[in-house]
């Protein structure tokens, strides 16, 4: 394994400051179960065999959104262009600027930044962190991550947006707080695939001094994919630094399909990817689609996270996610925040609740996709007002 030699130079450095006197400040324990201090995730506590209540009008319901036929779906918030970082290094004391003008004319490389980093202890376990100036560091994260303003919002409201293969390992919260042993809560707000080996998470450059991180110890560089010389960056940092390269494997998330095989593609409109995504799941309507993409996100304009959690066009919570995602557009990626993924997502989600069978089943199906009688009524409501208005 290479993450070795990245753990052990976070641990020198956290070290240098422990011996300083911060002392919250702890090397890598292992792997280990959080338990969240504050805030709790919403939970719903309604039986799911409740007896169905009678189909009613619901008051106030929404109307179609008549753009659909010329709404082009969009994947994320406003544009960032990347520039994905190719190695990650960590030095045992702050970089001087003279040392990375001398990175930034090594051959192949065309980009350098750094940042702050070090960690915390939180009911027995370390996350190692990076602590950031979103202005400058955004460009250096993927472009589904660069692209979502909540990312950026969270470090700017100085919270914590934790990579998502931490979440996942260790069972963390969205929307939880967290005490940080000496130190102050911490609140998860969002997460993220960042795609860098070693670290569990963001902060901001303000937080990070809060909480003593040492500043400028870690360094990353963009260049030519393979061609950026991790020794000669090694030797320009000098004695104890640690050099990582960062490839394209750690940056994509798994995919659930196979690259190359399109599910729906990529329609030009929604109208489209709601009428191509309802073929996933046979006698399921497009307009049951396209009322739950109005509902919960307004066709992707509004893509959360919400106060539960849930994410991207169809509001996914990420647990469900992980059993139902699928990749739609054929690109080898689910994406929680592609419509082109989310939508047929989500008519897998419905079918395997018996939407296809139509009736009971069908509302039974929706009460599924979110636990509120008020939800399903608006919902198929909605779901009639869009076959009359594109009815063919």
């Amino acid at each position: 394994m290479r993450l070795r030699p990245i753990v052990t130079g976070l641990a020198v450095v956290i070290l240098s400051v422990i011996a300083a006197g911060t002392a919250f400040l702890v090397t890598w324990p292992g792997d280990g179960a959080l338990a969240a201090g504050g805030g709790r995730a919403e939970t719903d506590r309604t039986r799911a065999d409740n007896p169905l209540p009678a189909a009613r009008a619901t008051a106030g319901s929404l109307m179609p959104d008549r753009t659909l036929p010329s709404s082009a779906p969009v994947v994320g918030g406003p544009g960032v262009q990347v520039t994905l970082p190719h190695l990650l290094a960590i030095s045992p004391k702050r970089v001087p600027q003279s040392t990375l003008l001398k990175i930034a004319k090594l051959r192949h490389v065309q980009k350098v930044v750094v940042a702050d980093g070090g960690a915390v202890h939180v009911s027995g376990t370390a996350l190692r962190l990076l602590a950031v100036d979103p202005a400058t560091f955004r460009s250096w994260t993927p472009k589904n991550v660069a692209d979502h303003p909540e990312v950026w919002s969270a470090l700017a409201r100085g919270e914590m947006v934790a990579d998502a293969a931490t979440v996942k390992r260790l069972g963390m919260l969205l929307g939880a707080e967290y005490q940080i042993d000496r130190g102050p809560r911490l609140r998860v707000a969002a997460s993220a695939s960042l795609g860098l080996p070693g670290v569990d998470g963001l902060v901001s450059q303000d937080l990070g001094r809060k909480l003593g991180f040492p500043g400028g110890v870690v360094v990353l560089v963009h260049g030519d994919p393979g061609k950026v010389s991790d020794k000669a960056v090694a030797r320009l940092l000098g004695k104890g630094a640690q050099v990582e390269r960062v490839g394209a494997a750690a940056v994509r998330p798994r995919a659930t399909a196979t690259p190359g095989r399109a599910l729906v593609g990529r329609p030009t409109s929604y109208l489209d990817l709601y009428q191509r995504s309802a073929t996933v799941c046979p006698g399921l309507s497009w307009t049951v689609l396209a009322a739950i993409g109005q509902v919960e996100s307004s066709h992707g304009r509004n893509n959360g996270p919400s106060s539960a959690g849930a994410l991207g066009p169809m509001q996914f919570m990420p647990a469900t996610w992980k059993v139902y995602g699928v990749d739609g557009d054929g690109d080898g990626e689910a994406d929680i925040w592609s419509p082109y993924d989310a939508v047929p997502s989500a008519a897998k989600y419905l079918c395997a609740n018996g939407a296809g069978a139509g009736g009971d089943k069908l509302r039974k199906a929706v009460w599924f996709y979110n636990h509120s009688w008020d939800y399903v009524n608006k919902v198929l409501s909605l779901a009639e007002a869009y076959a009359r208005t594109y009815a063919s």
